[in-house]
């Protein structure tokens, strides 16, 4: 029977929109369960605070599923944002980088326990100031695909050329404040350069974009789903 899948949302949705994927993976017959989280629950961690509410919640998720499946491993899979907080999850250095994180219990030493980590169009770089302390710790500590007993598959969608027009300036400047270079392929809001590791097994999805809207396909959506789930332990 495949492991179960636990699925980390992203920045500042709830698991509502992600109702989708989880239906997804259980038809195809992969055990699947969203972090239930509400759109409030990020309000801590604006401006670039500390990830640690989230991290718990995802620490509690994952430890209810082993509980109930009687499973002694699981596959994380992350969308966007929630690609390398999972890489935070996974590590074994303490994360208190933050004021707010003094005195709290933040490490999980997570990858002893995940098979596989699916990253849905993450940032896993960014040049934006308010995201820059998180993922420099995540990039100095862990570089690339950095546990050898994890499987990391990291997929990109390619649906949007950033352009300097008024239609396509969000997503010009998203590649920009993401990767320094606008003029580039990616799903909407995350380049393909900057959604890819060195060392995992990166994959480019055509005519995917970033987040669920009617009459678009995303990374949950049937077609997409199925080209990255079959890389699930």
């Amino acid at each position: 029977m495949p492991l179960p899948t636990v699925i980390l949302p992203g920045y500042l949705a709830g698991a509502v929109p992600y109702r989708e994927m989880e239906c997804g993976l259980q038809a195809l017959g992969y055990p699947a369960a969203i972090v239930p989280l509400r759109r409030r629950d990020w309000l801590p961690t604006l401006g670039g605070r500390s990830m640690l509410p989230i991290l718990r919640q995802l620490d509690q998720t994952v430890q209810q599923v082993m509980r109930e499946t009687g499973s002694e491993a699981i596959n994380l899979v992350g969308h966007s944002a929630g690609g390398w907080i999972c890489r935070i999850y996974l590590g074994e250095v303490p994360y208190d980088i933050h004021p707010s994180d003094a005195g709290q219990d933040c490490l999980w030493k997570a990858h002893p326990r995940v098979k596989t980590l699916v990253t849905l169009g993450t940032p896993h770089v960014s040049q934006e100031r308010w995201t820059q302390r998180n993922l420099d710790f995540v990039k100095n500590h862990y570089p690339g695909a950095f546990h050898e007993t994890v499987r990391y598959i990291c997929v990109a969608g390619k649906s949007a050329y950033g352009r300097r027009s008024l239609g396509n300036w969000f997503t010009y400047s998203s590649y920009e404040m993401t990767c320094g270079e606008g003029g580039c392929w990616g799903d909407g809001v995350t380049p393909i350069a900057a959604a890819h590791l060195a060392g995992a097994e990166n994959l480019v999805l055509e005519d995917v974009w970033h987040s669920p809207r009617p009459g678009r396909s995303w990374y949950g959506s049937t077609h997409a789903l199925a080209s990255w789930a079959a890389y699930l332990a």
